[in-house]
């Protein structure tokens, strides 16, 4: 049982140390929605979000007036929308149709965003698939709240490397159609190897085909009292270094499964899993890299920068496991540039690097996120960049992503300020040398000889 003196004993960390429930996400299947009338369509997937997620909104302020914890998004994760559209679909701009409507509903019952206009191409792609990746320019620049992710690789499968070389292109022309804002487009979009069926942090929650018709997510975040944590134990052993995160990131997720099972209970639709992220925020006291300079590094991206980020998102996992019977998502610590001033602080000092990053997320939970880079960046680099972490995760069984945002008209030593949650982010250089050639040939890379499981 989870009781209020488990609540209150948060709340020096709500107060004092940012702790928040980021986000409650209503994932909800449109399978039901599917006609071959696009108009029918359309009317059919507001209507069943209209319907469903009409009271989360309400509920999630009811909870945190009640229980004195920050819930700081309710989202919403649909069924990916390359399966939904496909009998209805016939051109890029019908899939846009739909991004509309899904922007116009998640309007409607005021939520902060709503992910899974998305495809699954890990090993090929329908007409479907390949429609609405080349609509995702179109969908992204004449939307709000519309977040979009594709899956482009798995353990199981392999790596498809001809949607790779396309979603190069499709992020580059994100980026110039919405240009205009800083090629923002591209901070809703994010590409996945492996990606989890449950996940409800966007830009790349999507409702998995394997979900019941409509479920409940949270994703918890709290570097900041990790950190403070971290304080008390300066110059300790691993030992208890270790011992301090999962205990703490035990408290957080207690937090978490409170909010998620009053969610549940009052909207009536089961509960799914506790996401334990320490996901930061541009907030001073709220960064991940932060708890890494405490475990001991001068900067994010001095030497030991991997081993400290892999012990961290460890313990976080082996602590917040405990606390609940179902925790999924993408658990464990990010690394996203703009949303954490200190890792900002450590690729201004010359410390963090591309490279350096890339190296991280082979121990972390999530990949390269919300990285600027010069405007002028070539497609197929950005392919290249992508094949490289998608790599990363096929070969070590876990996820990976890239969010990278092409900032057209800017370069290295610029800045770009994305506002809100999102954050601000100095332009990072990227390696000059080309892959062209490597990125333009055809088919896909085969799955690891230890995918063969069955």
């Amino acid at each position: 049982m989870i009781n209020m003196f488990e609540v209150a004993e948060t709340n020096k960390m709500i107060e004092q140390e940012n702790l928040d429930v980021r986000t409650i996400t209503m994932g909800i299947s449109l399978l039901d929605c599917i006609d071959s009338d696009l108009n029918r369509l359309n009317d059919n997937i507001y209507n069943k979000i209209t319907t469903l997620a009409k009271d989360l909104v309400k509920t999630g302020e009811e909870i945190s007036r009640e229980y004195g914890v920050p819930i700081v998004n309710k989202r919403i994760s649909v069924t990916p929308i390359a399966l939904v559209g496909g009998a209805a679909c016939k051109t890029p701009s019908d899939f846009a149709t739909i991004a509309k409507t899904l922007d116009r509903a998640a309007k409607t019952v005021g939520v902060n965003f709503i992910g899974g206009y998305s495809a699954l191409v890990s090993k090929g792609m329908t007409s479907a698939d390949e429609l609405l990746i080349r609509s995702i320019p179109e969908a992204l620049s004449t939307t709000d709240l519309v977040c979009s992710s594709v899956n482009l690789g798995s353990t199981k499968t392999g790596i498809n490397m001809d949607a790779v070389r396309l979603m190069g292109t499709i992020i580059k022309e994100t980026a110039e159609a919405t240009k205009e804002n800083d090629s923002l487009g591209c901070a809703k979009l994010v590409v996945f190897c492996n990606a989890p069926d449950d996940n409800p942090f966007m830009a790349g929650a999507f409702h998995g085909v394997t979900e019941a018709d409509a479920i409940i997510n949270v994703g918890v975040s709290g570097p900041g009292v990790v950190n403070t944590a971290l304080k008390k134990v300066r110059g300790e052993s691993f030992e208890v270094l270790c011992e301090t995160i999962k205990k703490t990131a035990f408290k957080i997720t207690r937090v978490g499964q409170l909010v998620a099972q009053e969610a549940s209970r009052r909207l009536n639709i089961p509960f799914g899993i506790i996401d334990l992220s320490l996901a930061p925020t541009p907030a001073v006291g709220d960064s991940v890299a932060d708890i890494l300079c405490e475990i001991g590094l001068e900067y994010a991206g001095a030497p030991g920068t991997t081993a400290a980020l892999a012990l961290l998102n460890d313990q976080v996992k082996k602590g917040g496991i405990m606390a609940s019977s179902y925790v999924g998502g993408l658990s464990g610590a990010f690394i996203p540039v703009s949303e954490d001033q200190g890792m900002i602080n450590a690729v201004v000092a010359g410390a963090l690097t591309l490279e350096k990053l890339e190296a991280m997320t082979c121990v972390c939970s999530v990949g390269l996120d919300m990285i600027a880079i010069p405007g002028d960046t070539k497609d197929t680099t950005i392919a290249g960049i992508i094949a490289d972490e998608l790599a990363i995760g096929m070969i070590n069984q876990k996820t990976t992503a890239v969010r990278v945002i092409p900032v057209i008209g800017k370069g290295v030593g610029e800045t770009v300020e994305f506002g809100g949650l999102l954050g601000y982010a100095p332009i990072m250089p990227v390696n000059q040398y080309s892959c062209d050639a490597f990125v333009n040939r055809k088919g896909r890379i085969p799955a690891p000889i230890h995918s063969f499981k069955n």
